[in-house]
């Protein structure tokens, strides 16, 4: 049997030994989530909301922050509110727009989940310094910003 060479030129295998890894981090941590009945979008959300000022925010700007269309964040939102995971709520002041506002439910899952989702982190990451950590950060937020302004 023939040995599989890549023809891959260097700047491809960057980019895809990049999407590799989050593929990696996606699998793992969204068999995580799964235990605690959430997936990975509306772990996201309970974060974006847990982070927001009094854990409210508009559906529309938690959208925004997770790049999520519209349509999707409102079945994503009522799965979660069915669980008891949020509230959905009119904004008295237009009722066009919603406020989604995170449980006690919702932040006592976030909190079960933190501790199993660091220590995947720990392993995963475990031989890179700090500063290690912050340049590749730095690299990989620099490759977006570029990628964002030649679309």
């Amino acid at each position: 049997m023939k040995r599989y060479v890549s023809d891959l030129s260097t700047n491809e295998k960057v980019l895809m030994v990049i999407v590799r890894a989050a593929e990696n981090f996606k699998r793992t941590h969204t068999a995580i989530f799964r235990r605690y009945g959430l997936s990975f979008p509306q772990y996201n959300v309970l974060r974006v909301l847990d982070a927001s000022q009094d854990g409210r925010n508009k559906i529309s700007d938690i959208g925004k922050i997770m790049l999520v269309p519209g349509a999707n964040m409102t079945g994503i939102a009522k799965r979660l509110e069915r669980d008891g995971f949020l509230v959905r709520q009119s904004d008295p002041g237009d009722e066009r727009v919603t406020i989604l506002q995170i449980t006690s439910k919702g932040k006592k899952t976030l909190k079960n989940i933190k501790e199993e989702k660091d220590r995947i982190l720990e392993k995963l990451l475990n031989g890179f310094s700090q500063k290690d950590k912050q340049a590749l950060l730095d690299k990989v937020k620099h490759l977006i910003k570029k990628n964002r302004r030649s679309l």
